[in-house]
């Protein structure tokens, strides 16, 4: 019933189609039926004039068996499950009792299957029982055998224990008298080893002066080439500064004369300091977007579904990105900034022609790959010390870019930009 009414949704037209099944009513039928189940079985219960036109769309597919139900000659062979939802949807006369015998007649299928597979494991059972049987008077032949073979293996293991016992007495004898050797062979190799650790000692001490007289002459000669450079680094800085206060004491010119420096005119007062630049402008101050995109050959990258369901996200997804691309084309005709927007390439069903603005990049993440993901490896193309600016209010994506040198900035001040395009 499900079925029939999921394939009815997809020909019947838009205001047709009640406003629960709206959202499916793009998908293809077997994953309308799939997805939306539950919604369409409770719009059939409720809903009288869209079941009656899921009916007549029945009707016009199976013609045949709608006819023979509605004069009430159902074929012997006809499907019960596909007479029973015909007869719901339809509800000719006598109808009840149409879906009743259709469960009846499942109910009765399940039962004679089931008999059927319980008689069949029955004489299976039977039959391994008669194998076992007969594999079990083998096995114990088999193992008369085996025990007869044992008992002779047996015996004359108990010959070759007997004879190895008489050479373990002797081989253990012969282990004594080694041990006595090797006893007295340790205790002069002790011997020899404590002489050797004392002349190793005697050459140890004898290398330590050694390497100290080394040490101290190496200490001497590296703190005579220190004393030399500080007395050098003293001297250069003395005469550095001697000549940076005899130029600024005579006034000499920095460079050579220019035209401007001939014309007579009332020089401002020199400062006597250098001013600081201001400070750096907040991520909410509008006017950082418009600081940001005067940066000489600076690279946007936006991250498109995050500014599109800030801004505008009750718009189908079509509609967003076209939005978005065609006002970042104003932007970047205004700027000349390179553009690049990602969108996510999970969201769609299936890959899209989309028709971007000249200098606007439009990407797609691959399957298996977020539009977060992307970005990041966009960021990481870019040469070291090129300004990137990362479009985005995600912020795992701008703690991303911060950490890969770019600055972000929010979705709302682009959208708030745009605005004035």
């Amino acid at each position: 019933m499900v079925e029939i009414a999921a394939y009815a949704v997809g020909v019947l037209s838009g205001d047709q189609v009640p406003a629960p099944l709206r959202r499916v009513a793009r998908f293809e039928p077997r994953r309308r039926a799939r997805l939306a189940a539950t919604p369409i079985a409770a719009q059939l219960a409720k809903d009288d004039v869209f079941r009656e036109r899921v009916a007549e769309s029945a009707r016009e597919d199976q013609a045949e068996l709608a006819a023979a139900l509605e004069s009430g000659t159902v074929p012997a062979a006809a499907d019960p499950v596909t007479v029973a939802a015909l007869a719901y949807l339809m509800r000719p006369p006598g109808w009840t009792e149409r879906v009743e015998t259709a469960r009846r007649d499942l109910e009765r299928s399940a039962l004679a299957a089931d008999e059927a597979e319980t008689i069949r494991k029955v004489a299976e059972l039977q039959e391994q029982i008669a194998a076992a049987k007969a594999t079990r008077s083998e096995e114990i032949e088999k193992l008369r055998a085996e025990l007869r073979a044992s008992r002779a293996e047996n015996a004359e293991l108990r010959k070759k224990l007997h004879e190895s016992r008489t050479r373990a007495k002797r081989e253990h004898a012969r282990a004594e008298e080694l041990d006595r050797q090797a006893g007295e062979d340790r205790a002069a190799a002790t011997a020899a080893a404590a002489a050797a650790e004392t002349e190793l000692r005697r050459l140890r001490a004898r290398l330590s002066q050694a390497e100290s007289a080394a040490e101290n002459a190496r200490r001497a000669a590296r703190e005579g080439r220190n004393l030399d450079d500080t007395r050098l680094r003293v001297l250069l800085d003395a005469l550095t500064d001697a000549a940076r206060g005899l130029r600024e004491e005579i006034g000499l010119p920095t460079g050579i004369t220019r035209p401007a420096d001939n014309v007579v005119a009332v020089a401002p007062q020199r400062p006597g300091h250098r001013t600081l630049p201001g400070r750096a402008l907040a991520d909410s101050d509008p006017a950082l977007l418009d600081q940001l995109l005067t940066l000489p050959q600076v690279h946007l990258i936006i991250d498109g579904y995050n500014v599109t369901k800030t801004g505008y996200g009750d718009l189908p997804l079509s509609d967003q990105r076209s939005r978005l691309v065609s006002g970042v084309g104003v932007l970047h005709a205004q700027t000349k900034a390179e553009v690049t927007v990602v969108f996510d390439g999970a969201e769609l069903d299936a890959p899209v022609a989309v028709q971007a603005p000249r200098g606007v990049r439009v990407l797609f993440s691959a399957p298996g790959q977020t539009a977060d993901d992307l970005i990041g490896q966009l960021v990481r193309a870019e040469p070291s010390g090129r300004a990137v600016v990362v479009i985005s209010s995600d912020q795992e994506v701008c703690d991303a870019a911060r950490r890969a040198d770019a600055r972000p900035a929010p979705a709302s001040l682009l959208l708030r930009r745009l605005s004035r395009t």
